[in-house]
Parts: C-alpha cells; structure tokens; sequence
C-alpha cells in the first residue's frame, strides 16, 4: 500500500504559516509555537482565521501537500493542490461506469453492504459490551433496530435500481439513526440525540458527528485522489458542482467506526461534554475551539489503532483503510477485480 504520512491540522484563530527551509513554521502573535518538517505531511488543514504565505502555499503544491481551509465548525471553504495527478485511462473508466447503471448499481450495491454491515456492528456492540446494563426498552429498541438493518441488506443482494438502493439506504439510516440516543449513556439533556441534523447541526452530537464527518471525507478524498480517481465523479451521490460525490460514498463505509463510534467514546468518556459547544443565534451549535482540538486528537489516535482488513487478510493502522478502498476501487474499475469488496468492520 503507501505509507502512512499525517495531516497537520491548525485550529488557532490568528495563527500565521510560512515557510523556512523545509518546515513549515507557525506563529500566533509573533511568537514561534510551532515547527514542522514538510516532508513529514501529506496534508495541511486550517480551521477558521488561519493565514498562510503564498511561498508555502506554492512549496507545499509542488511537494504533492494539499492545504485545505475550513470554517472554525469544518465546512469545506477552498482547496489548494498542484497539477492533477493520476492515470487518464483509470478516470475513464470510472466515468464510464458512473453513466453504466448496471455496473454502477454493482458498486453501490457492495458500498451499501459495508456500511449497513458497520452499522450493525455498531448496535451489536452496544448490545454485546452492555448486556444486562441496559434498560429493557433501551435493548428492545437497539435489537430490532439491529434486525432491521440486516432485513434490509439482505434486500440489496438483488436489487439492480440505483434508485432503489438509495431508498433501501435512506430506509436503513432512518432506523439506524432512530436508536442512536439509546447509545447515549451520559444523562445531561444537552448530549440528548433526537435525529440527524444538518447545514446546520441543530443539537451538541449533530455538532460532533458532522465535525468528524468533515474529518474522514476530507481523508476519504485525499485517498482518491493518491490513486488516481476524480473524487467528484461518484456512483451512490449523484453529481454536484462542488460537491467531492465518490469520497461521499466511500465515507459511508467509515461513518460507523471512524465517526459514529468515535462521537459516542467521546461523550460516554465525558472527553466531551456539554460545556463543549456553543449555540449561535441562528440555532446553529457548534464545537468550541479547544474542543475541537480534544476531538482531532482523539480522531488521529484512532487512526494509528491497528484492524484486520477482512479482504486482504493482513492488519493495518486504520487510517490507512481509505487509501486501500480506493486502492480496490481502482483495481476493480480497471478489471482486475471481480466487484468492490467494501470495508467490513469485524
């Protein structure tokens, strides 16, 4: 596969990147805080008011280093990367096969598959881990729910409508996201979960979850695009101006174990609690700044833990797993695999 490299992200409001040697150097106020080889990166993100010279700018582009700039909450505000890379005869075929809607129904069919299978394996291991803990109604909810969920998987196995699959997946997160409150073991009201919210998240966990969700699309995109693939051009998301589709559908295999699971160890730790986020007058919540540093932290060591890849038999980082989804993804796009094998959480 490739080997790991990390992503620097800066969450300082006023912090100023340049450029000395082959560090990139930060400064807040005037005052050196932070000093880092480039060679060590394979991405810069900025959150919020952070400026960065045009000499680095420029000396990252050329290094293969994309910066990205988000607002202080993780929406996508602009991205800057040197010349497209990767193989014109791969992005083709991947065209192709998002206009084929057979060949696209086959893909999103095995996307579908993995994350509706990590998101059972969310719910059981909530039942598993908590057995006998839980209230009766608590159980109940989060076994049918786990039942449900394998009821509609097992739906996909035939189906050939792209349509349709999109149906079986807003059918499936509609229940899946129907019990999440009940993985919720902290009694504050304010961590209290009572849908999916967002554009903007409307409630603290809505906050969390689509803070770690820009985390692991960002990741997801900067995967495609190590293998060649047009991270825009997917096959479960429809085409958007703007809108990065395949590293949508390549998120949703890793929303339940690198976000979903994420969020609930964070709050049931009390790593994060109420205090961490802020209402804005709009109805807006949003992470504090400091909090979101405890949530990058967290995310980066959950990427260094190792798992078992269920296809290829061999264990890696996990942060590794997006880079070798699209690495399979290419090599079925190009014939050399039967179908997609998605990421399977065991």
């Amino acid at each position: 596969m490739r080997r790991q490299l990390n992503t620097l992200y800066v969450t300082t409001e006023g912090a100023w990147l340049h450029k000395d040697g082959a560090n990139i150097v930060m400064e807040v106020d005037k005052e050196v805080r932070a000093r880092l080889p480039v060679h060590m990166l394979e991405s810069l993100v900025c959150f919020g008011r952070v400026l960065v010279s045009p000499p680095l700018l420029g000396y990252c582009a050329e290094q293969g280093i994309t910066t990205c700039f988000l607002t202080p909450n993780g929406k996508f505000l602009a991205r800057v990367e040197g010349p497209v890379s990767g193989n014109v005869l791969l992005r083709r075929q991947q065209y192709r096969c998002s206009d084929d809607p057979v060949r696209c129904a086959a893909i999103v069919r095995n996307l579908l598959q993995g994350k509706l299978h990590n998101q059972r394996a969310v719910l059981g291991r909530a039942l598993r881990d908590h057995s006998g803990k839980l209230a009766t109604a608590d159980e109940a909810a989060l076994t049918h729910a786990h039942q449900r969920l394998e009821r509609i998987a097992a739906k996909l196995v035939d189906e050939t409508s792209v349509d349709m699959l999109r149906g079986y997946e807003g059918e499936a997160a509609q229940s899946y996201f129907g019990v999440f409150d009940h993985l919720i073991r902290v009694p504050s009201q304010a961590l209290r979960f009572t849908g999916r919210s967002r554009r903007p998240p409307l409630d603290a966990v809505n906050a969390l979850l689509s803070f770690l969700y820009t985390l692991v699309t960002h990741d997801c995109r900067s995967a495609l695009e190590s293998v060649g693939l047009d991270p825009a051009v997917g096959f479960l998301h429809r085409d958007r101006p703007g809108r990065p589709s395949l590293a949508l559908d390549l998120l949703e295999e890793f929303r339940p174990l690198l976000a979903d699971r994420l969020a609930l160890s964070l709050i049931n730790l009390r790593q994060i609690g109420e205090r961490d986020f802020q209402a804005m007058d709009n109805g807006a919540v949003l992470l504090r700044e400091e909090s979101r540093k405890t949530v990058l932290t967290a995310y980066q060591e959950r990427k260094r833990e190792e798992l078992r890849h269920v296809f290829l038999e061999e264990k890696a980082p996990i942060g590794l797993f997006p880079f070798i989804q699209a690495q399979l993804l290419s090599r079925h796009l190009r014939g050399d695999l039967d179908a997609y094998p998605p990421f399977l959480w065991k």
